[in-house]
C-alpha cells in the first residue's frame, strides 16, 4: 500500500504544476483520488525533462531514468516513483502505455521547431495526453487503451498546447507547423471532431472510471475558442473566467460526457 505521504507529495505537486487535472482529481470521489495523483505527478516530471537544462544529453538522462524506472532497471529514489510503480503493480498499467508518455517528449529536446507538420503534432499529442488519459482510466479500473479515450485526450492535449503557445514562442521556439490563423482555426477544429467523434464509446466506459475523464472538461470550450476566433491563440487569451471555469467541471462532473 502506498504510504499517504507519498502520495500528499504527489498531491502538491499536480496542485502546482497542473492545476486543471488537480482540481479534476479533486472532484473525484476521494478514495479514487491516490492513484490519478501518482500517475499525473509522474506526467510533470517528464514534461518537466525537455525544459529544465539547455544540455540535450541532460535531459536525455532524465527521460531514460523514468523508462529504468518503469522497467524496474533503477531503484525508484525519486519521491514520485514509489506511488507510481504501486499503482502500476495494483491496477496493472500497462508499461508500454506509460513509455509512451515518456517518448512523445522527446521530440521537445533541443529543437526550435518540434514538428514539421500537422501529423507529427497529432502523434504527440497522442502518445502524450491521449496515452495519458487512457492510463487514467486504467487506473479507476476501466479498459485499458480504449481508443475514444484517446482520442477524447488527444483534444485535450491540443487544447492545452494551443493554450501553452504564448509561453512557448517566448521561449524561442516555433510550437505549431502552422501559425496562421487560418491553420489554427483548422486544427482546433479537427480537435473538436475528434472529441465529438469519441463520445458515443465514452458513455460505455465503466461508471467507475469515468471520474477520470474529467480531466478533459475544458476543452471544447477551449478548442471552440481557437476555431472561432484563433488570434486569442497568440495573445494568450484562451480560456474562461475562473467562475466559468470552476462552474463548469461541476456541471461536467454531474452531467458526464
Amino acid at each position: 500500500m502506498t504510504d499517504s505521504n507519498a502520495l500528499a507529495a504527489c498531491a502538491a505537486h499536480v496542485e502546482r504544476g497542473d492545476p486543471d487535472r488537480f482540481l479534476a482529481v479533486m472532484a473525484a470521489p476521494p478514495e479514487r483520488r491516490g492513484g490519478l495523483f501518482a500517475l499525473y505527478a509522474f506526467n510533470l516530471e517528464v514534461a518537466r525533462a525537455p525544459w529544465v537544462t539547455k544540455e540535450a544529453m541532460l535531459a536525455q538522462m532524465r527521460l531514460q531514468f523514468w523508462r529504468d524506472v518503469l522497467r524496474g532497471e533503477a531503484p525508484p529514489v525519486h519521491e514520485i516513483a514509489p506511488p507510481l510503480m504501486d499503482l502500476v503493480a495494483e491496477k496493472r498499467l500497462d508499461i508500454d502505455v506509460l513509455l509512451r508518455v515518456i517518448d512523445a517528449r522527446e521530440v521537445e529536446i533541443g529543437t526550435k521547431a518540434p514538428f514539421a507538420d500537422a501529423a507529427g503534432l497529432w502523434r504527440y499529442l497522442e502518445d502524450g495526453a491521449g496515452a495519458l488519459l487512457a492510463l487514467a482510466v486504467q487506473a479507476l479500473d476501466g479498459p485499458a487503451s480504449h481508443p475514444d479515450v484517446i482520442s477524447l485526450g488527444t483534444a485535450q492535449g491540443l487544447a492545452n498546447y494551443l493554450m501553452a503557445i504564448p509561453a512557448l514562442e517566448q521561449a524561442g521556439r516555433l510550437p505549431l507547423p502552422d501559425g496562421r490563423p487560418e491553420a489554427i482555426a483548422a486544427l482546433a477544429k479537427q480537435g473538436l471532431d475528434r472529441l465529438n467523434a469519441a463520445q458515443p464509446g465514452l458513455r460505455r466506459v465503466p461508471k467507475s472510471a469515468r471520474p477520470a475523464l474529467l480531466a478533459a472538461w475544458r476543452s471544447k470550450a477551449i478548442l471552440t475558442q481557437a476555431m472561432t476566433e484563433p488570434a486569442r491563440v497568440s495573445q494568450g487569451a484562451l480560456g474562461q473566467s475562473e467562475f466559468a471555469r470552476r462552474g463548469s467541471l461541476l456541471w461536467r462532473a454531474s452531467v458526464g460526457f
